[in-house]
């Protein structure tokens, strides 16, 4: 699927006919979803652009994540997407060339989505590819922000329910651990933002006036950085208070046990000296015999319990 936008007049347009891209004039972006393949030969062909395959996108050299070729800046950035199911990161190729952006991705985007309501609603505001590019940018910063948001409210919630039920569960630590998972995933890929941004922010080819509005981006992407790292340290701290949970509810069973045979050590050692079978046995021949055994069983269980109660052990 191919969108092209363009400006007539002050009006933004749209053309989804990849076939119209030589009719057409003030070109500000052609979006590139899932192209075919003559789709994108066609836009190679008439707009003087050459695209990277997928496995160049994906790569994580610096010279496949930001070059300039021909007065054209290229630049390879990897998105985070999160759904019910998951999480999982995919890459978006920017293309600069002649003020047109051309945009490369698999698969829907809600970032593209929120950016193509926004051009709507400001039309007057983006005058080349440059303006969508940066506003595609801001788009998805935004969108990170609120990711980091919602785990903020996850962890609080988890904080709440330790600190209420104080009892360790399964699915806690996993949430934990799946909360760490996608604070990295996000925190990743705002570091791959930043080293892509801060190359365009040295391109002679990348317009003057518009590398204050990159600068502002930058320090919006800082801003997250600092944000993920606060959520790892608050992430950090609800594991080991879990971990704190699970070791005082092994102590407290083995507690219980420790006390339990400690109580019935002297009634053992009573009944052991009782059952002796010897014939000289003193008190073999007490016609009570058995109930003082009973009665001594029970007041050393008993003296052992008082002096626990006493010390506090329990």
């Amino acid at each position: 699927m191919v969108r092209i936008f363009y400006k007539e007049g002050r009006a933004l347009k749209r053309e989804n006919d990849v076939r119209e891209l030589g009719n057409l004039s003030n070109l500000l972006w052609v979006d590139l979803q899932s192209p075919s393949q003559e789709e994108e030969e066609w836009i190679e062909t008439k707009c003087e652009v050459s695209f990277q395959t997928p496995q160049e996108i994906v790569e994580i050299e610096s010279s496949s994540r930001f070059f300039e070729q021909n007065n054209t800046i290229n630049a390879n950035s990897n998105f985070l997407r999160i759904h019910k199911e998951g999480y999982e990161t995919y890459p978006v190729s920017f293309i600069l060339h002649q003020d047109i952006l051309f945009t490369y991705r698999q698969g829907d985007s809600k970032t593209f989505a929120d950016t193509v309501k926004k051009m709507k609603v400001s039309q007057d505001t983006f005058q080349s590819g440059v303006d969508i590019m940066l506003l595609i940018l801001e788009t998805r910063i935004e969108t990170d922000a609120d990711s980091l948001e919602n785990i903020s409210r996850d962890i609080s919630a988890i904080s709440k329910d330790l600190s209420q039920q104080q009892n360790a569960r399964q699915e806690v630590l996993i949430r934990i651990s799946e909360l760490q998972e996608v604070t990295m995933m996000l925190r990743e890929t705002s570091i791959d933002k930043q080293r892509v941004l801060s190359g365009i922010l040295r391109s002679q080819n990348f317009p003057e006036d518009r590398k204050e509005h990159l600068r502002i981006i930058l320090k919006d992407i800082n801003s997250l950085l600092e944000y993920t790292t606060f959520n790892f340290e608050r992430l950090e701290y609800l594991q080991n208070t879990f971990m704190g949970l699970i070791n005082l509810e092994q102590s407290q069973v083995i507690k219980i046990f420790t006390v339990v045979t400690i109580i019935f050590m002297p009634p053992t050692l009573i009944a052991g000296i009782f059952g002796m079978n010897f014939v000289s046995l003193p008190t073999s021949g007490w016609s009570w015999g058995f109930w003082a055994s009973l009665v001594l069983m029970l007041l050393s269980s008993l003296i052992v319990l008082w002096f626990f109660r006493r010390k506090r052990w329990i």
